[in-house]
């Protein structure tokens, strides 16, 4: 029998959540995993209740923002921002947990992903934000990247556009 890596489990745990995205640019999950187990999970889209993006169009298109400028110009919230929200919503501690994210954070998650307490960062694909970079070189934060085959974020047969 050929038993996956941890690593490799919870990171394609991660694409399949990833599944859940309404961002018509990408799709992108994450997961919170502390001592072997699932704590919370995330994919970016809209807040609860709102309309998503695959209901009204993407707001960084049509002002033609490109991939990684401008975050806060977008009615979605990203996969680690679901995911640390989702955890602190039921009060689970995410204090020294790993994420796993099909997407190396922002530099706005990569923010509260330290602010959180969580020591670990294990990513699938790259994106590039120069800022996230330097803060993560600055923090104590370890940070990983793995490969899995995506079967439905960026790398996948589904029609997925840059984030």
């Amino acid at each position: 029998m050929n038993r996956k890596s941890k690593d490799v489990y919870f990171a394609e745990i991660a694409d399949l959540v990833s599944s859940r995205s309404t961002c018509l640019r990408d799709q992108v999950g994450a997961v919170i995993v502390k001592e072997s187990q699932i704590l919370s999970t995330g994919y970016n889209g809209a807040p609860k209740g709102l309309p998503h993006c695959s209901e009204v169009g993407c707001l960084r298109d049509q002002m033609g923002i490109k991939s990684g400028e401008r975050h806060e110009l977008c009615r979605g919230l990203h996969a680690e921002q679901n995911a640390i929200i989702q955890a602190a919503y039921h009060g689970i501690s995410v204090r020294g947990a790993k994420m796993y994210c099909t997407t190396r954070p922002c530099s706005i998650c990569t923010k509260m992903i330290i602010n959180a307490g969580i020591d670990e960062i294990i990513y699938v694909d790259e994106y590039a934000d120069d800022l996230a970079a330097q803060m993560l070189k600055e923090s104590k934060l370890i940070l990983r990247q793995i490969q899995i085959p995506r079967v439905y974020g960026r790398n996948s047969s589904k029609s997925a556009r840059e984030f």
